[in-house]
């Protein structure tokens, strides 16, 4: 049985490029044809977070492509679009993942089996600059993205530490990291 809608390929294929024009890729396509209506996902992530504007701006003109696919009819009206980012719960699983995640907080699980947690810093060369305590100081530690089993971002409720967040979103650290 056939739904009517485009392939998880399709979509992105078809709203790759207006999405890059706004300064986001795809990061993934959810297409759930058992919702009454229909629902097309699109999740979508940048150096830059999404806001409500843009989520709007994506949302109508990836609506507006949608809608003209097949024919004169397209599938207005047959489906829900809904554009977002990828939630805090998301792992971070690859450089770009990190490399956005600049200035917030994660708990990393090491191949070690150890556990940290750090506020991201700078990535370099398949390695992240994680700030994190030392006794009563901060300390950059380099981390390369191998040793890497699970990373999360953490929710947090406060302001960092003026120093740690300095650390995290400071100029590039020849060798100071700590290891």
């Amino acid at each position: 049985m056939t739904t009517g809608l485009p392939s998880q390929t399709q979509v992105t294929e078809l709203l790759a490029g207006e999405f890059a024009r706004a300064g986001y890729e795809i990061d993934e396509v959810v297409i759930d044809s058992r919702a009454h209506p229909p629902r097309i996902t699109v999740i979508a992530d940048g150096d830059t977070a999404l806001d409500l504007d843009t989520v709007a701006a994506l949302s109508r003109s990836a609506s507006a492509l949608l809608d003209g696919l097949d024919g004169p009819d397209g599938l207005q009206d047959r489906y829900l679009l809904e554009v977002s980012s990828p939630g805090v719960d998301r792992p971070l699983t690859s450089e770009k993942h990190f490399r956005r995640a600049r200035g917030r907080k994660v708990e990393l699980q090491l191949s070690d089996g150890s556990q940290l947690t750090g506020r991201v810093g700078e990535m370099r060369a398949d390695t992240v600059a994680l700030v994190v305590r030392v006794g009563r100081d901060w300390a950059l530690r380099e981390i390369q993205l191998v040793e890497i089993v699970k990373a999360v971002v953490q929710v947090e409720f406060s302001s960092p530490a003026r120093a740690e967040l300095e650390l995290a979103t400071g100029a590039i650290r020849g060798t100071e990291a700590e290891t």
